[in-house]
């Protein structure tokens, strides 16, 4: 599944991210799903929590691709 991201800030954490396409269900959940290995940065392994994504890359995880693109306003 391909979601987009429009981020309205420089970053977002990647937990936070997790949460809010809805990967996982809490933040919680998002930040056991990273510690566990699951969850791929621009096709890197990503086990930092609060790693900052930034426009331009792509997060991987539980069969969800998500692309974070410029926000509009």
């Amino acid at each position: 599944m391909q979601k987009t991201f429009e981020l309205g800030s420089e970053y977002i954490a990647l937990c936070d991210l997790l949460k809010v396409c809805g990967v996982s269900d809490s933040g919680g959940a998002a930040k056991h799903l990273v510690a566990s290995g699951a969850v791929l940065v621009d096709g890197q392994q990503e086990l930092r929590k609060t790693c900052k994504i930034r426009v331009g890359q792509q997060v991987r995880a539980e069969g969800m691709t998500i692309t974070v693109v410029a926000g509009h306003g």
